[in-house]
């Protein structure tokens, strides 16, 4: 018994450490000192959620969501740049500003982190925390913070146009993984819905630094 207990200490030591040194994507800094604190708060966004006919319902089927794609997050991420590579205009945003050409490590590097807002959307803890995220991506695709995350020579601005924009793509081809899992075809379609209002919901937050706060 003694030889098992100490085995077992060894080994709880032994994932504590490897937790503690696993690090985080480079550039993903949620819940750090380094994000913006956005100019909208909780309030501002409860507005906003009821205008997107988005409630407690949705976010169960966010939640409910998470466990079904947890796992899939590479096979969803392929789709989707899948289409970012075969769509031009959406492409443009990752090249290098002198050459035209895609810059690989910077398509890298923001898909360890989006692998990262997957789940961040399904855990559907939509507090200040998160909303002052939604603000600094929303500064990492604006001229303020655009390609410095990343160091990278790369085009100045995504125009916003092609934000939301994008809820359709990624939404829709999110659909098949929704239903991988055996899911009710009536919970796939509420956590589509529940993804749809999220994504949009998401996309409009990060306009904000596009424009004036009194605009926004």
């Amino acid at each position: 018994m003694k030889k098992v207990s100490i085995l077992t200490l060894l080994i709880v030591s032994f994932l504590s450490v490897q937790a503690q040194n696993k690090k985080a994507p480079a550039g993903y800094t949620y819940g750090t000192e380094k994000v913006a604190k956005s100019p909208f708060n909780l309030e501002d966004l409860q507005l906003l959620e009821q205008s997107l006919l988005f409630g407690e319902a949705d976010i169960k089927y966010l939640k409910m969501s998470r466990e079904i794609l947890k796992d899939q997050t590479n096979e969803i991420l392929d789709v989707w740049y899948g289409f970012v590579a075969s769509t031009p205009q959406l492409v443009y945003f990752f090249g290098n500003k002198n050459t035209g050409k895609p810059e690989g490590d910077y398509l890298a590097r923001v898909r360890e982190r989006f692998a990262m807002w997957i789940l961040q959307t399904a855990e559907a803890n939509y507090n200040q925390e998160w909303l002052n995220y939604q603000y600094e991506i929303g500064l990492r695709h604006y001229k303020t913070k655009k390609n410095k995350t990343d160091n990278v020579n790369s085009v100045p601005i995504v125009n916003y146009r092609y934000i939301p924009a994008l809820t359709i793509p990624i939404t829709t081809t999110l659909k098949p993984f929704l239903a991988k899992k055996g899911a009710s075809a009536e919970d796939v379609d509420k956590m589509y819905n529940a993804w749809l209002k999220s994504v949009l919901l998401q996309s409009i937050l990060w306009g904000q630094p596009y424009l004036k706060n009194s605009e926004f």
